[in-house]
């Protein structure tokens, strides 16, 4: 029988932090599709006196760890919201330098995502990016386009209100007249060929959800570190994890012993 979690041999080491979570989790209990509010980037960065901008290149550090780890657990989807339609209120100097380190990124990652056969996918109103930032998206998603493991989401330029204009307006030009049903609205979606959000994931400690995945996360389980983004590592994912598989998820239903026990 294949030991579970055999991606991780030779990469964790035995005792290791990462080897004691690894041991405590159940293989056929993981998450089909994560998402990530990744945050705190400026505030990483302001407690260390260095500009925004720097915190924001940190924060790949964090992206190439939960990939990896992703990865290495045969999680089936990860969503990363990467930019948001807010975000274009912030200073344009910082929004132009998210936009270079986003194209850094995929043009660094590309060789890496096809070597980890990971599907690649943007999300969001990406006609209202820079061009150059548009053509390296298409660039990735074409090449990784046949790959057959982990589907990895970035939302850019992303809103969940957004989102569900785009999907009503999509249903309204196909002409619908009448009533629409909870599924052609999840299949109008950004995401409407992924499976929900089992596990949403925030750092900074920000108890929020930030106009992120609002259909989609009804009935996800929701998990706040206080790690800031550039810190978060292998382990922290894991952690987050093992604290989703303790959950008891009823989807606004009630455990059988309590309708027995209701008798």
């Amino acid at each position: 029988m294949t030991p579970p979690f055999e991606n991780f041999t030779g990469i964790v080491e035995p005792g290791s932090l990462e080897a004691r979570l690894l041991a405590r989790l159940d293989p056929h209990k993981l998450p089909r599709h994560v998402a990530i509010i990744m945050d705190g980037n400026g505030r990483w960065a302001r407690q260390r006196g260095l500009p925004r901008v720097k915190g924001h290149s940190a924060g790949i550090k964090a992206v190439r760890a939960t990939v990896e780890t992703s990865v290495r657990l045969d999680i089936p989807v990860l969503t990363l919201y990467a930019f948001s339609v807010e975000n274009w209120k912030r200073p344009m100097s910082e929004v132009n330098t998210l936009m270079e380190l986003l194209k850094e990124y995929l043009r660094k990652e590309l060789p890496e995502i096809q070597e980890n056969d990971i599907r690649f996918h943007a999300i969001g109103r990406i006609h209202e990016l820079p061009r150059s930032v548009r053509r390296e998206l298409r660039h990735v998603e074409q090449e990784s386009r046949f790959n057959r493991g982990m589907k990895m989401v970035l939302a850019l330029n992303y809103s969940g209100r957004a989102e569900l204009v785009d999907a009503f307006n999509s249903l309204l030009l196909q002409g619908r007249t009448r009533r629409v049903s909870e599924t052609e609205v999840q299949r109008s979606l950004y995401t409407g060929d992924l499976p929900d959000p089992d596990l949403l994931v925030r750092t900074s400690g920000e108890m929020r959800i930030s106009n992120f995945l609002l259909w989609q996360i009804a009935y996800s389980e929701i998990y706040v570190t206080d790690v800031l983004w550039p810190d978060f590592r292998s382990h922290h994912l894991l952690e987050s994890i093992l604290a989703y598989q303790k959950r008891e998820r009823r989807y606004g239903g009630i455990r059988s012993r309590s309708l027995q026990g209701a008798r």
